[in-house]
């Protein structure tokens, strides 16, 4: 980020809730940079930014969309980046249609899996190509991914973009040049984002038109390039990395799925192919080094190296899934780690009640967090829908160690791996995670070490065999060596690995997460490494390690151009040395070290051997970065703007109003308001949107403790504009009541200019902001109301996450009702809205002919009275 000639930040209050990476963004400002912030709130971030652009909550797509045109139109994208380096000259099936097309859908719509079918996205083949793919590099051919990508944004326009995102287009002009100026040979934009992004039902897609945009421009895989995804915990990268994801595998393996993956030839057929380009073609022998590292001795050729111990995947068993499977009581036992799902997930209502059907938990934390005591002290206790005497959860409190009382790695947001050493020894019975599991493992092969029962021996044979110190604790450099992986056979045997191409397929190595073998390459903790960055260049290959091979720039190869030579001398970063015979630099080559950039790719070839010498995307299967992307999402190949659900914006670029693949879940209590045409709409008129502050972490259980945080941001509070104020008679400091559907909130009233009225869709939109770090309940410092209580469970369909940035609402003066006032008061609003467990549950906004998926004409539901739209399908 120090190395870029523009920031843009956008889906995140960097300077706010990330200020040790903000560093960054600061010295890039002193080497000349401009920094634009582009959010609904004017924030610390927008304070130090060169410029602040407000937009509509949730409009994202359509501000990106409109910037993709912007650079296609006015021809400033980076052509001879885009034409070798990407599948802008693929050609797609002749089957493929688009929401231009299919009135806001794609291709392969099918209701019965809720989702897309994406046969028809397909590359064309051609025989006379080495990769199979038909290609014109031309661009000119209709159905070739630019000319594809060309007609989808076309109506992206500066006027739909003011119209949809509340952004005047002098505003969109000044952003859209300064992309445009800082991009190409000589400059590089960088994008941030965090959860604002993320916490859509469109979140992944959000993404992924940056990443459009980034390619288009030639900003991936230079310096000061790049899409920054900002983490919000020290190591939440590293719980990807070595996931605590129901549907992956350390080092985003795709976990096995009953049916698909039965065995573990049809994992490697279907999960990690051998005929494709890139590293992935290796899948398999990262697989098998994982099973050796889990089970050891028990993991040979002739069991399939204990593949059958692997639990299969049935669905989808994600945080909201596991939530609704409790009040069918499908879950008896909950463990919650580092987490307070009474306060910080979707719909605290349905969390806390789903808690109460279950036969018992465990808590682990510094403190007593609301999910420890929402039995005795939740809201539901005080409105009368739960009575402490009824509820047959019996909860176990068990106190955790926190950051400074324990040793081992923390990776962030840049893939750094850093050791953190022990700075003193937990107080009383408090534990790591490390000792905790470690100790409950042996305690259940004890437990089990007589049984014959086959749905045992996973548990037996797993390697469990970490030394310890004198007070009972794990060695985490151990665990650490056992995720680098080492030779289990051989000449090496015993030895670490030195990086992922050493990892076999027969069994002769081991390893917990092939992304990180390295990082203890001939028994050297690298994660501890700290030579001060006075002493080594800027690359600072020296301190900590970075996955994979400790690069720090990911598809650098990108950084030179198609002869291997840098694009220019001021972004200089990773070139081909003619004398040498290789890549050299500063960093880490991100490309087969000796791989000639005049290197072609040979029929028949896959896996590494396959990369062209102009293919930098190396992890992907053509080895080039997806401007169309032809698997993967579950929700299109290109991103589309759809409103969020709930939004009393009509989608004025496609009939089809949110976004056919969204998760929804119809439950009592999960209600959702009327969007935009629907009856009931004029109930909940504004958008709230969450966030953190400085002062406070996520839901509370490490700030709302400690007096001195706590004395900074001391009460729940609600921004609002002026505007807002006046027309409601919100008093500042005064108490406002907050209203979904779901419940009702109070807050203190900030009356602030941060905040401004926008003009969306024709109507006037305001915008309230709610920071979500309070909870109720008698063990912290400072209570209140906990925000995510408003939010609904409406889900993005690719990672599962809640939709939590733009909710509808309602505001008035006042403190909310007390008992079960407050059950009435809520269903008093839902009543009035005329909502019913189907409204804002239709996927299909109109009625469509089957075998085209044309919006017939005219709609059946045009009539916005009549309310039964809202049971689409």
């Amino acid at each position: 980020m120090a190395n870029a000639d523009l920031i843009v930040i956008q889906g995140s209050n960097m300077a706010e809730c990330h200020p040790v990476g903000y560093q960054w963004v600061s010295e890039a400002k002193k080497r000349g940079a401009k920094v634009i912030h582009v959010d609904p709130r004017f924030t610390r971030t927008s304070a130090v930014a060169d410029k602040h652009i407000t937009i509509r909550v949730g409009s994202d797509i359509a501000l990106l969309g409109g910037l993709i045109r912007y650079m296609i139109e006015n021809d400033a994208w980076f052509k001879d980046y885009v034409i070798p380096y990407t599948n802008a000259s693929f050609i797609i099936s002749q089957d493929y249609k688009g929401p231009e097309d299919l009135d806001g859908l794609f291709s392969g719509y099918d209701d019965d899996i809720q989702g897309y079918d994406n046969e028809s996205w397909q590359y064309e083949h051609d025989p006379n190509e080495p990769d199979g793919i038909a290609k014109d590099k031309t661009l000119e051919h209709p159905r070739s991914v630019f000319q594809i990508l060309k007609r989808h944004y076309s109506r992206y326009t500066p006027e739909t973009v003011e119209d949809l995102c509340g952004i005047k287009q002098d505003d969109f002009h000044y952003l859209a040049e300064a992309f445009a100026e800082n991009s190409g040979r000589e400059r590089t934009t960088c994008m941030a984002y965090a959860l604002g992004w993320t916490q859509h039902s469109m979140g992944a897609q959000f993404i992924r038109t940056s990443a459009i945009l980034q390619l288009l421009m030639g900003n991936m895989g230079r310096p000061g390039g790049g899409i920054m995804a900002l983490r919000g915990h020290a190591t939440i990268q590293g719980s990807t990395d070595i996931p605590t994801l129901f549907n992956l595998l350390p080092g985003y393996l795709p976990f096995p799925v009953a049916g698909k993956h039965d065995t573990l030839q049809d994992y490697f057929n279907e999960a990690v192919p051998k005929d494709q380009k890139g590293f992935w073609s290796n899948g398999d022998a990262y697989m098998v080094s994982l099973l050796k590292a889990w089970f050891g001795d028990a993991a040979t050729p002739e069991n399939d190296y204990a593949y059958h111990y692997l639990p299969k995947l049935t669905g989808a068993h994600g945080t909201y899934q596991t939530l609704m499977r409790m009040f069918d009581k499908g879950v008896d036992g909950y463990f919650v780690l580092g987490q307070n799902p009474a306060v910080g997930s979707a719909n605290g209502r349905m969390q806390r009640l789903g808690m109460a059907n279950l036969k018992w938990m465990v808590v682990r934390d510094f403190q007593q967090i609301e999910t420890a005591t929402w039995w005795r002290d939740g809201p539901e206790i005080q409105t009368g829908e739960l009575k402490t005497e009824e509820i047959d959860t019996e909860v176990f409190f068990m106190p955790a160690a926190n950051h400074t009382e324990k040793a081992g790695t923390f990776t962030q947001t840049q893939r750094l791996v850093q050791w953190r050493h022990q700075a003193v020894t937990p107080p009383g019975d408090a534990r790591s995670e490390l000792e905790f599991f470690f100790d409950l493992g042996n305690r259940i092969k004890e437990r089990l070490k007589d049984s014959t029962d086959p749905r045992d021996r996973p548990l037996l044979d797993m390697t469990w065999d970490y030394p310890v110190d004198e007070h009972g604790e794990p060695s985490a450099e151990a665990v650490l060596r056992e995720i680098n992986g080492f030779h289990v056979s051989g000449p090496d045997a015993g030895k670490p690995l030195d990086n992922f191409n050493q990892m076999k397929p027969d069994g002769s190595t081991a390893g917990g997460c092939w992304i990180y073998t390295g990082v203890y390459a001939d028994e050297v903790n690298r994660a501890a490494l700290r030579v001060p960055g006075d002493e080594q260049d800027e690359m600072a290959l020296e301190w900590a390690w970075a996955w994979p091979a400790n690069r720090r720039i990911l598809y650098n190869r990108a950084s030179a151009d198609p002869d291997g030579k840098p694009w220019s001398e001021r972004k200089k970063h990773i070139w081909w040395d003619e004398d040498e015979g290789k890549w050299v630099g500063p960093d880490v080559p991100d490309f087969p070290v000796d791989r000639a950039p005049s290197a072609k790719t040979e029929h028949g070839s896959y896996g590494p051997e396959s990369i062209a010498g102009d293919d930098p995307f190396i992890m992907q299967r053509d080895g080039k970065g997806w401007l169309f992307a032809p698997m993967g999402m579950k929700d299109g190949p290109l991103p589309t703007h759809y409103e969020p659900p709930e939004s009393s914006v009509a989608n004025s670029l496609y009939p089809q109003q949110e976004s056919p693949a969204r998760v929804l879940i119809t439950d009592e209590g999960n209600q959702l308001a009327p969007a935009a045409g629907r009856k009931g709409e004029e109930v909940y008129p504004h958008v709230f949107t969450t966030y953190r502050l400085t002062e406070h972490h996520t839901a509370g259980g490490m700030s709302r403790f400690l007096p001195y945080l706590s004395e900074l941001q001391p009460e729940m509070f609600c921004e609002v504009s002026e505007e807002l104020a006046e027309e409601f008679g919100l008093e500042p400091y005064g108490w406002a009541t907050i209203i979904s559907p779901r419940g009702a909130i109070e807050a203190k009233v900030l009356v602030t200019q941060r905040m401004q009225p926008i003009q969306a869709g024709g109507k006037t939109i305001h915008q309230i902001g709610l920071p979500y770090h309070w909870g109720v309940g008698t063990e912290a410092l400072i209570t209140g109301d906990g925000a995510n209580d408003l939010l609904g469970i409406t889900m993005d369909p690719n990672v599962f996450i809640q939709s939590a940035k733009a909710v509808a609402c309602a505001i008035q003066p006042g403190r909310r009702p007390r008992g079960e006032a407050l059950v009435e008061f809520v269903n008093e609003y839902r009543e009035r809205a005329g909502i019913t467990p189907l409204t804002g549950q239709g996927r299909i906004t109109y009625e469509r002919d089957p075998e085209t998926m044309k919006v017939l004409q005219p709609p059946r539901f045009a009539d916005p009275e009549h309310h039964e739209g809202d049971s689409l399908v």
